[in-house]
């Protein structure tokens, strides 16, 4: 999977992605993560990428162009057959689980566009991006942190980027559920105690992923 990301700030994308499964996905080339400066495409001398609203209003709104432009250079110097273009917009669509499940599965690479200021020229999210995502009901200052949310969870989906395969399978939210309590050693710390059904001898070899049994470890991931 390919992840090219267009943004103004592209040192947010540094330290998290150099570190954990990212960084070993990577390494591995199970995962490619391209961070492009919007700037290089920017209009004019100046490298102008954003622009007065028309009708007035605060603020600064990304231009088009480059936006446009951007996208047209990367599929240049890199086609892929199956691709699609994410805008991170709060109007977007809410991601969750199954969203990343559906981009893992369904492409081999995604354009995230990552807006900022006021926001991003209209035409951008009707011509260019071809579904917008949300990470919920908040407002952050620009589309870099949604984003790696988007490329952490969608590459957690991914063969071979988890040492584990089924560690995703058990991740909270499959299923409709969360993943239940953990414990580890000591058995018993400050006055609380490790449930006695985590310590009854069942080990990972009696359960595929250890521990309490699959129904019983459903039950309780629903209650929670």
């Amino acid at each position: 999977m390919i992840f090219d990301v267009v943004t103004l700030s592209p040192s947010m994308f540094q330290g998290p992605l150099d570190e954990g499964i990212l960084a070993r996905a990577r390494r591995s080339g199970t995962v490619a993560v391209r961070v492009h400066d919007l700037r290089q495409w920017g209009v004019g001398p100046q490298r102008q990428v954003d622009d007065a609203p028309f009708g007035g209003g605060p603020g600064m709104v990304l231009k088009p162009e480059p936006m446009f432009d951007a996208v047209a250079w990367i599929r240049e110097r890199t086609p892929a057959a199956r691709e699609r273009v994410l805008l991170m917009a709060p109007q977007g669509v809410p991601f969750d689980r199954a969203a990343a499940f559906r981009l893992a599965a369904g492409y081999d690479r995604l354009i995230l566009l990552c807006g900022r200021y006021e926001g991003i020229d209209e035409r951008v999210r009707t011509a260019l991006a071809d579904e917008e995502i949300s990470v919920g009901d908040v407002v952050v200052s620009g589309g870099e942190l949604p984003a790696l949310m988007v490329i952490d969870a969608v590459a957690r989906q991914i063969p071979g980027v988890l040492g584990n395969a089924l560690s995703a399978a058990q991740d909270s939210f499959e299923a409709s559920g969360l993943d239940w309590p953990s414990y580890t050693r000591p058995k018993e710390y400050r006055g609380h105690a490790v449930p006695e059904v985590r310590t009854s001898g069942i080990t990972p070899r009696s359960t595929p992923g250890g521990g309490a049994p699959p129904r019983r470890r459903r039950a309780r991931s629903v209650r929670i």
